[in-house]
């Protein structure tokens, strides 16, 4: 949903204990904002040669042209800079409007994870990490880090998580769900190793340029299509995870998958499930219903809910699914930002809402022993 919040009506924050926002994108006012975190070496190589990403036609943006920079009409703050790159317009359009005890970042801008260039994007990943503790979370407690990682270079990505993981300003790894491969491949296996080691939560955003088309049949001709994409690329993950026996290998690993949406998850578990107990012998080593796995191990945010005409069909997937493994997201500032007081159109106990706003995300994250 898109809702328009007019900066000269804020509201003043609820009583606490307040919202948990797992989705918030924070933004470069301009690329030398990295500079500061970069070697001479690869800023220099950046100055030079610039980003150079595995998408393939350098035109293409996987966001709506009536929606500059992906950001709602009243995101762009004061200063001039690009929504999401002015601390204290975020305090007060986003952690103050809506009472925000902890914000969750998750860097976009200027993809560490998708160059073609390995070296330089670990390089960029950790300037990227670098830059969102100075710049945001130091100055900002109740805004978290994450940890930006090159998951295609599994090696380097090991060694940041290893050199992050264990300060508790960042409270997950980040990674894209769109990779050079489908994730559950043994590639990536050391970066769950280290996660599970480190007992930090992995949140995988929706996105990521390997190269490859957004649909399973080519490139779309709509944005439409891209959008609509998202959550079946999701989908295609969560199967290569559970298949692969990720959750077999790694069972206490915690995944968070970020503005997928979340209503596909049941059919896809009932497929999965169905499919499993007819052709098991083929992946002897899944040795839990697919279902089982995904309510063990795997949460959701909510941002962009799925809306049915009939709010109670939400609410029945929702009890499905379980209230304990959804979280709440705005996905500030983009333009299908989720204000909370509208996200929801049916009626929750006070139990359900305390969960989706923020019991569960302090759970996962383990936000109570967080910095």
């Amino acid at each position: 949903m898109n809702v328009q919040v007019s900066p000269d009506k804020i509201k003043p924050a609820q009583a606490k204990p307040g919202i948990v926002d797992c989705d918030i994108h924070p933004s470069f006012r301009n690329k030398d904002a990295l500079k500061p975190f970069m070697s001479k070496r690869w800023w220099n190589h950046y100055e030079t040669y610039g980003s150079f990403t595995r998408k393939v036609f350098s035109t293409y943006l996987p966001y709506p042209r009536m929606s500059p920079d992906t950001a709602r009409a009243d995101a762009w703050p004061p200063n001039g800079g690009a929504p999401g790159s002015d601390l204290d317009f975020l305090r007060k359009q986003l952690l103050d409007q809506h009472n925000i005890t902890h914000g969750i970042l998750h860097p976009l801008r200027i993809g560490g994870y998708d160059q073609r260039n390995l070296e330089f994007g670990a390089a960029m990943c950790s300037a990227i990490n670098d830059w969102e503790l100075a710049d945001w979370v130091d100055p900002e407690p109740r805004l978290k880090g994450s940890i930006y990682i090159p998951q295609d270079y599994p090696e380097a990505a090991v060694k940041e998580i290893e050199k992050r993981a264990g300060d508790p300003r960042f409270v997950q790894i980040t990674t894209a769900a769109f990779a050079s491969e489908p994730l559950g491949h043994r590639r990536y296996w050391p970066i769950f190793e280290v996660a599970e080691a480190a007992d930090i939560t992995i949140g995988m955003h929706i996105g990521g340029m390997p190269g490859h088309a957004i649909t399973g049949g080519g490139w779309p001709s709509f944005y439409f299509e891209h959008h609509f994409s998202n959550a079946p690329i999701m989908e295609s993950v969560i199967i290569s995870l559970v298949m692969e026996g990720v959750f077999e290998r790694f069972p206490k690993l915690r995944m968070v998958f970020v503005e997928c949406d979340f209503a596909w998850v049941p059919a896809a578990c009932w497929r999965m499930d169905k499919l499993w107990a007819r052709m098991r012998d083929e992946v002897p080593h899944v040795k839990r219903p697919p279902s089982e796995i995904v309510k063990t191990n795997m949460w959701f945010t909510t941002q962009p809910i799925d809306e049915p005409e009939n709010p109670e069909h939400l609410r029945e997937t929702m009890e499905w699914l379980g209230f304990d493994r959804i979280l709440f997201a705005t996905d500030y500032p983009h333009w299908d930002f989720d204000d909370p007081d509208y996200t929801f159109k049916f009626k929750m106990t006070p139990q359900e809402r305390a969960a989706i706003f923020r019991e569960n995300a302090m759970k996962v994250y383990k936000l109570d022993k967080a910095a």
